[in-house]
């Protein structure tokens, strides 16, 4: 274990350090950055979601997985290309900032904030569920204001105490997958002490139909189904400017996100599939892993997974929590939101933009209760297609950095991106495709997914044209490659971005 680092200043603001508005600081932990690395790929959804893609695709969702998997790798590798050479609490919004123009990083800041704001009411209806379930006492709606409140004060208190949290949040789950994963690899070779599990072995994934029961297409419709899972491995970059070291941080994150997506997903996916047939009844009615769990005659395998999916919505809340805030506090920054966004207390916290997105997350709570089949369904689908658009702005903001950083700052060019620039490219195309793809997709929504995430872009686009326009962008120029956040970049910088 590390010992506490000295806060440092890692961000700039008005003040100095120790006082108020002095910037963010460098509270977390290397154990802290470490764990939410591997934490930020394992996502609730992977829980709860994972049922209708294998029920969607067979055995053939591992290739779905795997698609979206190697995806995340490439568009990552890019992100930590930039982000280790420009370490900023802003992450992609800012490299888009500088790379692609004021409307970019206005653009898909405002965009992600709105994302994670509305991941706070979904994951916090889901963790109410599961507390009502455990203690009808107290009504759905008072969990879900009690576990918003409580990881609120985590995260007013300091970044060491999101930290914490985050800490054992995501080393539940590394440890709960990783069991599930060596229990029911026993169990499927058959060498599991005291279990029978007729069920299992690998002839499930050709059995029952084959491994593309429902042909080859299925393994796109798959895609669509768990792309939104892996949202969240970016999260360890937004994360590392307020860390010790900034740079290995994110280098270490961008080169060990191959494992995480291999083990977490692909592992357990292949776990689950290969316990039971594909078509088992059980899978969709009680949740794959569940359904897996109680093929092995696991006790109270319903209510592991409960605890287990329970702390996966503590831990996306809590990070959602986190990401909203240091966006808006990047935005505040470089003058694209209000400047009170970028104020920070003496312990480095940007109260104000952990408040507002604290109150629109409540708002949302209250409509998922009030409207959940208009307005908060509204509010879900549009902002669905967010992170593919997240990523494919990294992949046009990393093809033109990489030039900025060769240019400026060389030696900072720690991490590369693999084949650069042909793989960008293939990347943010393969990105299209599957946008493309889900306009034909009315059976899940895929459509309505994407016209209303298109909509909700288009109304941000247009106010960061008016803002630019009428003078807005002349407030805060992003920081250069390797430059202090807040400093004013040279003129001659820009003429390529």
């Amino acid at each position: 274990m590390t010992s506490q680092p000295t806060p440092t200043k890692a961000a700039s603001g008005p003040g100095g350090p120790g006082e108020p508005g002095s910037g963010l600081q460098a509270g977390l932990k290397n154990r802290h950055l470490t764990m939410i690395a591997i934490g930020g790929v394992i996502g609730a959804g992977l829980f709860v979601g994972s049922s209708s893609g294998i029920a969607t695709a067979g055995p053939g969702i591992l290739l779905s997985y795997a698609l979206v998997g190697t995806l995340v790798v490439l568009v990552m590798r890019m992100l930590g290309e930039m982000s280790a050479a420009n370490p900023t609490s802003g992450s992609f919004s800012a490299h888009a900032d500088r790379a692609l123009g004021r409307w970019a990083g206005f653009s898909i800041g405002w965009l992600y904030w709105f994302f994670w704001v509305v991941v706070l009411a979904v994951e916090a209806t889901a963790g109410a569920k599961i507390l009502e379930g455990w203690m009808p006492g107290v009504p759905q709606w008072g969990w879900a204001l009690i576990v918003m409140i409580v990881l609120t004060a985590t995260n007013l208190v300091s970044v060491g105490s999101y930290g914490e949290f985050e800490f054992w949040f995501a080393g539940i789950k590394v440890v709960a997958i990783g069991a599930f994963i060596i229990v029911g690899g026993l169990a499927i070779f058959g060498v599991l002490p005291g279990v029978d599990a007729p069920k299992a072995g690998l002839g499930n994934l050709t059995q029952h139909g084959g491994f593309l029961p429902h042909g080859p297409g299925a393994i796109l419709t798959g895609v669509l189904l768990v792309v939104f899972s892996f949202m969240g491995s970016e999260i360890a970059t937004l994360a590392a400017g307020e860390s010790e070291d900034p740079q290995r941080a994110v280098t270490k994150s961008t080169n060990s996100i191959i494992w995480r997506i291999g083990v977490f997903y692909l592992g357990s996916i292949l776990v689950v599939v290969s316990l039971l047939p594909w078509n088992d009844p059980s899978i969709k009615d009680k949740g794959s892993y569940v359904a897996a769990l109680d093929s092995l005659g696991i006790a109270h395998a319903g209510e592991i997974m409960n605890f287990i999916v329970l702390t996966s919505v503590l831990s996306c809340l809590n990070s959602g929590l986190y990401t909203a805030s240091r966006m808006a506090f990047s935005l505040g920054e470089r003058g694209d939101a209000p400047k009170v966004f970028a104020k920070t207390t003496s312990r480095g916290v940007p109260m104000a933009a952990i408040v507002v997105s604290v109150v629109f997350g409540f708002v949302a709570v209250f409509f998922n209760y009030k409207f959940p089949d208009s307005v908060f369904l509204f509010l879900v689908n549009s902002s669905g297609a967010v992170a593919l658009f997240v990523w494919l702005v990294i992949c046009f903001s990393q093809l033109r950095m990489r030039k900025i950083i060769q240019r400026e700052a060389p030696e900072k060019l720690v991490v590369k991106m693999w084949l650069y620039p042909y793989l960008t490219w293939a990347t943010a195309a393969l990105i299209v495709f599957v946008l493309g793809y889900m306009l034909t997709d009315t059976e899940h929504d895929g459509r309505e997914t994407v016209l209303l995430s298109l909509l909700v872009a288009a109304i941000v686009l247009v106010i960061a044209f008016v803002k630019q326009k009428l003078g807005g962008s002349a407030a805060t120029e992003p920081a250069g490659v390797g430059a202090p956040a807040g400093a004013k970049e040279p003129v001659d910088a820009t003429s390529e971005a």
